[in-house]
This record gives structure tokens, sequence and C-alpha cells, in this order.
């Protein structure tokens, strides 16, 4: 990130995993991210990011993903819609753009911001930017912590596009995204024991959005 530039407050999007959760979520301390391989309900009044279930064992193919964002994005609005993550291959940069190329502007048609995956390799002209509203760090966990990821985060900042790094299931890893420049993270940190977890992950977000002993607001 440019010195001279201000330090992007940085929110974090999580699984509705519990009643706290939700809560925060419906009063915008907390985001929800949501794939298609979840049944929870969006919490009222969160902003969420569709995530496309790719890495892991959520994917349903691709006329069963489509089918299910359009749903979503009706069913819970197109203002609180984040950003959607087009199709990608984790780790692999060339196929990502194959698989995502004719999806982005098909997911612009629903009046959402339009989600690429950066992986490793990306760096080498792999990043369709005229067709990209938000750059998702993704990759394996040394290119996406390192200069590679970092150099894609500039150009991506300085064409205005917004920068996200997903798997960020630490107080390191959020203060990482943060210098690099995101203005958001997920993480599957709230999926596993979320009562002891949330805690944690709001002191996290007090650290990096919040003056020294300032708590974040709704707290």
């Amino acid at each position: 990130m440019d010195p001279a530039a201000p330090t992007p407050r940085v929110r974090y999007l999580a699984t509705a995993s519990s009643a706290a959760a939700r809560a925060l979520m419906s009063v915008g301390v907390l985001d929800c991210m949501t794939t298609p391989a979840q049944s929870v309900r969006i919490p009222e009044g969160a902003q969420f990011g569709c995530d496309n279930g790719r890495f892991g064992r959520g994917w349903p193919g691709e006329a069963r993903w489509w089918s299910w964002l359009g749903s979503t994005v009706d069913r819970y609005g197109t203002g609180r819609c984040l950003f959607a993550v087009a199709p990608d291959e984790p780790m692999d940069a060339h196929t990502t753009l194959r698989m995502s190329a004719p999806w982005l502007p098909r997911i612009r048609t629903l009046h959402v911001p339009a989600a690429f995956v950066a992986q490793d390799g990306s760096e080498a002209g792999l990043i369709p930017w005229e067709d990209v509203d938000l750059l998702f760090l993704g990759g394996t966990t040394a290119w996406k912590t390192g200069p590679a990821a970092r150099w894609v985060t500039q150009q991506a900042l300085d064409r205005s596009i917004p920068v996200h790094m997903g798997r960020v299931n630490s107080l390191k890893r959020l203060r990482l995204a943060q210098d690099f420049g995101c203005t958001s993270a997920d993480g599957t940190f709230l999926a596993f024991g979320p009562d002891q977890n949330l805690p944690r992950l709001l002191s996290w977000l007090t650290a990096v959005n919040t003056p020294a002993g300032t708590p974040l607001p709704g707290l």
C-alpha cells in the first residue's frame, strides 16, 4: 500500500454461525459470506458476499450456481450484496481466467459487483480488469501473502477496484490484508466454535479498525 494512503477500514465477512454473530451482522459490525452449499438465511439487514463454493466441496456446477446466485440476489436485494464471485479454479490462474471470463459480464446483469479471484500467476497479465468490480485474493497461502499478490492489489487500487482477501483466520492475516490495502476479508473462523471465537474475531476488528481502546460501534 502507498505509505501516504490512509489505512483502510477492513470489514469482515463471516459465516452466520450463531445468534450472536447474526445479531452483529444485522447492525453492520460483521458482514455475511454465503455459498451455494449453505442453508442458513442471511440475517435481516446484513450485507453479504456470494462466494461460489469452488474452494472446498460446495460447488454445484455452473447451472445450479447461477440459479442460486440469481435467487439469492432477488431474495435479499442488490443493495445488500457486496460482490458475487465468478467461477474459478483454485491455485490455477490460467484456468480461472478461462472459467471466469464469460461470467463476469453476466454477474453484472444482476446489478451486483462482479468479483474475480486472483490466483498464483495472475500477475502475469491474467486479470481481465475491464470486467472486474472487485479483486478477490485467492491462491496458495504463500502467493496470497507475498509480493505478487501485493502487486496485483496495487494494480487494482490504481484502477479504483476494491480488493478482498480470502481465508483470513488470524489477527496477523487481517493486519496483512489491511497493510495490502484490502477493504474486506473473510474466513471460516466462526464456523468452528462460534461462541468461543466470536469475541476473538471482534477483538481483531477492534485492533485493526479503531484507535487503541476504542470499542467498535454496537459493542
